[in-house]
């Protein structure tokens, strides 16, 4: 009976079941793509690490002729990798853009250390000066790909010996020229780029072999990664050894898990749930708008088998034959977007995971479309079973009538006809053969406004992030080197006041730097920490909680710092630097600014006395000297840094680079406005389709009232008072739980970015929310209330 049935409905409705199939297509290769697109993006980092033998640590001593054979002896060290402080250009690319990467000092990189992934082509051979690999992005911004011919320009020995050289300013680089060609494309967790980085180059440990000197100079310094045979459990113990074998105790030691992948986690993972937040809006937009589609079906069908009700058709049965079409025309659609999402994830991931994605390129993520595929099947069937099943109901005559209070109070206050029609056809479902769901057009209505605000007011927080430096601590404009290795450029106490003078410097901070380490054995951490020493008036900090250190004994740490300490404010941490550990009192949390070995979040301010305190045994009394520049609102950067470069001797002043999380947050700019439109989407389906099946199953109760005397004027704006009463309730419920529930997804953001929290103010949204929601509305209203005043009344009565 099912089969007979089928083939008289492929027949005669074949169209609207061809329409069914391409709908559950396009949703669940919509919804499948960002599911599997998040999946990928979340574990991009850890699938890169398999099998490419991370390093664990970067060793960094910056010191002259450091004895790196006593370190390979040391017992912890599975392998280890040494590299110049130092790069060099590439003729044709800005020095500014600075492709280099760190070239490698011997042949256990990309060998038995940072093994990389290889994309196209092949790993160089170590002895060869004039081979060189590339990050996945070189190809794409300087079009040169493998195969192509490249020339590395080195400095010159004198360049290589000042300390004060800026390979990226005015002066060229004087050195050799090295002919070299790209034989292959390659990538591992250090060898990795971030959003907003310069794509990298990596020549063969031959090229320093043969030009030491171009690189390092007399007094150059070697750094080292290092793999642990204990992995990160066994950083203390290697550090004792490092401090035995350099007698040295101030060396700074990276865990390259949480300085760099961690951070990369958390940014792949911001990405991965807005994609996933983007395909549950999908999601409930399909359910919703699909639904519609398969319940009218389901409907008609149920109809149309009335006559088979005469001759032995269960009820059963016919819930199965009316579901039998639709439960096809799914399998067909899921199948068909099965396969649009397997082809979407060339696409994909999206932003920074993208960057990190070890397999670019096609991938089939049998779970989720697996999933999808026996799901969409199975929400289609459940709404096609439980639409037959209800218009089965509703066709004996079942059903309760309720009434609604804002509709009797309309009734009992005598307002006009056509606004107490229109709260009856909005908020009572009616009974009988003219029974409608009303709940979901509420729902919708309330879930779309909701939905809305809250993606507006989300987006408005991203767009402020993405645009504002000081939401992540960076609060300076400009820059300039004072010293390096415990060595001043110049006397900085006599630069500091004609800098503050300038009229468009604002403060002036004496930023000394190094890093301390933490005693505790059980959390190793670095802790790059920086003076807080304003000239001109105080120096601006973002402080999360808490305040400035203003004595010896005071630190406030960085928020990632905090965590690793497991420090809060009121306590203690104790830190060393090459002498006794002292104990520090904890008095803020705070960002710091952006440097060569940290990030925002990760470091540390103390008061010059503090800072002296704890580095006075160090064997550099700081490793980085800087002077940060806070300008005023209305300064121009470039100008005040001509103006301060000449009133110091010629000292550059830079402009504060583009901070990489802003770059990275801008990856998800526009989701939330795609997920808006979803959920007007969503809203205007559930408020379309009740508007229009208002009118058709209550034609009969229209038709009696247009027999009393309603007028065509009044059966229209019947229907117009229930599209405005669906958008007002939507309106007075959903505004205020979207400005909530957005502000409050974007303080969790904040929280796990991390940022500084600023509440988001959609101004436009909110301004526009109600006049576009009620326009919408009269817009949908419009053709049922024609439909409406249109009714053959004489017709209708007959027929019904």
């Amino acid at each position: 009976m099912i089969a007979t049935w089928l083939r008289l409905e492929l027949r005669r409705r074949w169209r609207p079941l061809l329409m069914l199939a391409l709908l559950v297509a396009f949703a669940t290769a919509t919804v499948l793509a960002a599911f599997a697109g998040a999946r990928r993006a979340v574990t991009a980092i850890d699938r890169l690490q398999v099998g490419t033998l991370p390093a664990t640590i970067a060793v960094l001593p910056n010191q002259p002729d450091f004895d790196w054979g006593a370190i390979r002896a040391l017992p912890e060290v599975e392998t280890l990798t040494t590299f110049p402080v130092s790069g060099f250009g590439v003729d044709g690319i800005p020095m500014s853009e600075n492709p280099s990467t760190f070239p490698p000092a011997d042949d256990d990189v990309l060998r038995t250390i940072e093994r990389p992934v290889v994309l196209e082509g092949r790993l160089p051979d170590p002895a060869r000066i004039d081979e060189v690999v590339v990050s996945p992005r070189f190809p794409v911004v300087y079009h040169r790909d493998v195969g192509d011919d490249l020339t590395l320009r080195l400095m010159s020995v004198a360049q290589a010996s000042r300390d004060d050289f800026d390979p990226a300013g005015a002066e060229p680089l004087a050195g050799p020229a090295v002919k070299v060609r790209i034989v292959g494309v390659i990538l591992s967790p250090w060898y990795t780029e971030d959003v907003g980085q310069t794509p990298g180059l990596l020549p063969t440990p031959a090229l320093f072999a043969r030009y030491p000197d171009n690189f390092v100079g007399p007094n150059g310094t070697i750094n080292a990664l290092v793999r642990l045979k204990g992995g990160i459990t066994a950083l203390h113990a290697f550090q004792e050894g490092l401090a035995r074998a350099s007698k040295r105790n101030d060396i700074d030691v990276w865990d390259l898990e949480s300085k760099f992948q961690d951070t990369r986690r958390r940014v792949d993972a911001f990405e991965a749930a807005s994609l996933s937040a983007f395909g549950l809006a999908a999601l409930a937009a399909a359910i919703v708008l699909i639904g519609q589609s398969v319940a009218r079906y389901a409907t008609a069908t149920v109809a149309d088998l009335q006559v088979l009700r005469a001759v032995g058709l269960t009820s059963r049965q016919g819930v199965v034959v009316a579901s039998a079409g639709p439960l096809l025309a799914a399998l067909a659609g899921a199948t068909l977007g099965v396969v649009g999402a397997a082809v979407a994830s060339v696409w994909m991931p999206i932003g920074a995971a993208a960057l990190h994605e070890s397999a670019p390129g096609f991938d089939v993520d049998w779970l989720i479309l697996g999933a999808g595929w026996v799901l969409a099947p199975v929400l289609v069937l459940a709404g096609a079973a439980g639409s037959a099943a209800v218009a089965l109901v509703v066709r004996r005559g079942a059903g309760s009538a309720r009434r609604s209070a804002v509709a009797l109070a309309a009734a009992r206050l005598g307002l006009p006809v056509p606004m107490v029609v229109g709260a009856r056809f909005a908020l009572e479902p009616g009974r009988g053969r003219s029974a409608v769901a009303v709940r979901p057009a509420l729902l919708g209505a309330v879930a779309g406004v909701l939905g809305v605000l809250a993606a507006f007011t989300f987006s408005a927080g991203v767009s402020d992030a993405a645009g504002h430096p000081e939401r992540f601590g960076q609060t300076f404009e400009l820059s300039t080197w004072a010293g390096f290795n415990g060595d001043d450029f110049a006397s900085v106490k006599e630069v500091l006041p004609a800098i503050a003078k300038d009229p468009g410097v604002a403060s002036v901070n004496d930023a000394r730097i190094a890093v301390a380490e933490s005693v505790a054995e059980s959390v190793p951490a670095s802790v790059t920490t920086y003076t807080y020493a304003p000239q001109g008036g105080p120096f601006p900090v973002v402080m999360l909680e808490g305040s400035l250190p203003s004595s010896a004994d005071e630190i406030a740490l960085a928020p990632l710092s905090a965590q690793r300490l497991h420090a809060e404010v009121g306590g203690e941490v104790r830190l060393e630097s090459g002498g006794e550990p002292v104990t520090m009192k904890v008095t803020g949390i705070a960002f710091v600014p952006v440097g060569s070995h940290n990030n925002y979040s990760d470091g540390a301010w103390a008061t010059p006395a503090g800072y002296d305190r704890l580095f006075e045994k160090a064997y550099f009394p700081f490793k980085f000297h800087l002077v940060l520049v806070s300008l005023r609102p209305d300064a121009d950067p470039k100008a005040v840094a001509a103006r301060l470069a000449a009133a110091t001797g010629g000292a550059p002043f830079s402009e504060s680079p583009p901070l990489l999380e802003m770059q990275q947050i801008r990856d998800v700019e526009q989701l939330p406005i795609v997920l808006a439109g979803f959920l007007a989407l969503l809203a205007l389906g559930a408020v379309g389709h009740a508007l229009a099946t208002a009118v058709r199953r209550r034609r009969h109760e229209v038709a009696v009232l247009r027999a009393l005397g309603m007028t065509r004027r009044q059966a229209r704006w019947s229907v117009v008072v229930q599209a405005t009463l669906l958008a007002l309730i939507g309106l007075a419920v959903g505004v205020p739980l979207g400005v909530a529930v957005g502000r409050t997804v974007w303080r969790v953001v904040a929280d796990f970015m991390p940022l500084d929290y600023l509440v988001p103010v959609a101004f436009w949204a909110l301004l526009l929310i109600a006049p576009v929601a009620l326009l919408l509305a009269n817009l949908l209203a419009a053709w049922p209330g024609r439909i409406a005043a249109g009714l053959r009344i004489g017709h209708v009565l007959r027929t019904e």
